[in-house]
């Protein structure tokens, strides 16, 4: 009974053969890999809060180091998708979707617990807002949108400051010095994205794409 159930097993038949199922094998893996990354970025939010309250108004460590790696899987996930061949249509929606909540919830909490000014917090929600309806409303119409290097700049400028307002105690003056330079960035560059959606999509020159930014 035995040799017959280990007669009917597919063994791989040479070295080939084998190599050939393990690449198979990592080939699914990997395409799961980026969106696994995301999923954790939202995962890891409700995290970020729990030890940005607990801190109080010292230095909040742990919040920190989420943030810190929220931003840097925000920067893997998409780069192996693309690298690995491997974007898909969930990903392409929960990607930049993980970076806005984990923003928006990274202001409020810090602005809640005093860390940051209200005006400031403004800014940066009036800014994501503006760019989410700006998304929905000139897509349909052939806006094509991609990441410009200012946008990029601000993006990451503002992950910066607000992950070093983190882990500084409540009060610290040059964090903020930080992030009003990332706001001012983010600024200049929704204007310019502005700018270029109302020159391309002028009456005359219906459904031309131009390339502007979703950061």
């Amino acid at each position: 009974m035995g040799s017959m159930a280990l007669a009917d097993v597919s063994w791989p038949v040479s070295d080939t053969e084998g190599d050939y199922g393990c690449g198979m094998a990592w080939a699914t893996v990997r395409q799961h890999i980026p969106n696994a990354l995301t999923i954790l970025r939202f995962a890891a939010i409700p995290v970020f809060v729990v030890l940005l309250v607990h801190a109080g108004d010292g230095a909040a460590w742990g919040a920190g180091l989420f943030f810190a790696g929220a931003a840097l899987t925000d920067q893997v996930d998409g780069y192996l998708a693309r690298s690995w061949n491997v974007e898909s249509a969930f990903g392409k929606v929960a990607d930049p979707l993980a970076d806005r909540v984990m923003i928006v919830t990274a202001v409020v909490a810090l602005w809640a617990t005093g860390r940051i000014p209200l005006l400031a917090t403004l800014i940066i929600l009036g800014r994501d807002l503006l760019l989410v309806l700006g998304y929905k409303f000139l897509v349909p119409r052939g806006y094509a949108f991609e990441v410009s290097f200012l946008g990029k700049a601000a993006t990451w400028v503002l992950y910066a400051s607000l992950c070093v307002v983190i882990v500084t105690a409540e009060g610290t003056l040059w964090p903020l010095v930080l992030l009003w330079f990332g706001i001012v960035l983010a600024l200049i560059d929704g204007i310019q994205y502005l700018v270029r959606a109302r020159r391309e999509l002028a009456p005359g020159e219906p459904g031309r794409e131009t390339h502007a930014h979703t950061e």
